[in-house]
């Protein structure tokens, strides 16, 4: 049987209640009692976040990506990650990718086109990532956020896979949309 056919409701999971334990602005946690298809029952933490764009920017001959460099404090890592942050509700996602660029890099993406979307923690959080590529950027000369990067850089592709080997690019959303880039073009 081909993948997505046949019957899915023998394996679906029942939600009986789910209980909003905090909301905010960028995090709602809620328990969820769910019971699984053999009847064993039991309690889930929720996560639901609004959806995240990153943007992967290529230089005009495609050998490099326009990366930043910085600290996540919650891990207390220094790391090589894309631009991107918080879709704003009701914004444009390739306009938020393309705003993002702009202001934790100073470089402007010529063209933003969706390369693909995933979930990081799917049996966890609701937390859509999207992924825009660029192809070229103009330097408009103003000065990435200091509060999202140490430096920006433009890293050369063939170089991508011993970074996240070594541990310098750790991050699921940069991982999945260079290693898209590496594998598809």
């Amino acid at each position: 049987m081909a993948a997505g056919e046949g019957s899915v409701e023998s394996t679906r999971w029942t939600i009986h209640e789910e209980r909003l334990v905090d909301d905010t602005r960028k995090l709602n946690v809620s328990i969820a009692h769910v019971e699984l298809p053999d009847g064993v029952q039991f309690e889930q933490w929720v996560l639901r976040m609004p959806k995240a764009v990153m943007t992967l920017v290529l230089d005009d001959a495609r050998e490099n990506v326009l990366m930043i460099y910085r600290h996540r404090w919650i891990m207390d890592r220094w790391t090589w990650e894309l631009p991107g942050g918080y879709l704003d509700p009701d914004e444009d996602p390739a306009a938020c990718a393309e705003r993002e660029a702009i202001e934790e890099t100073g470089w402007k993406p010529r063209s933003v086109r969706l390369l693909t979307k995933f979930q990081p923690l799917t049996g966890t959080a609701d937390f859509e990532n999207l992924i825009y590529v660029a192809e070229g950027a103009e330097d408009t000369g103003q000065q990435a956020d200091i509060n999202e990067a140490e430096r920006v850089a433009w890293i050369p592709l063939s170089s991508i896979k011993d970074m996240i080997a070594n541990g310098e690019i750790i991050g699921a959303a940069a991982q999945v949309g260079l290693l898209h880039v590496l594998a598809f073009g």
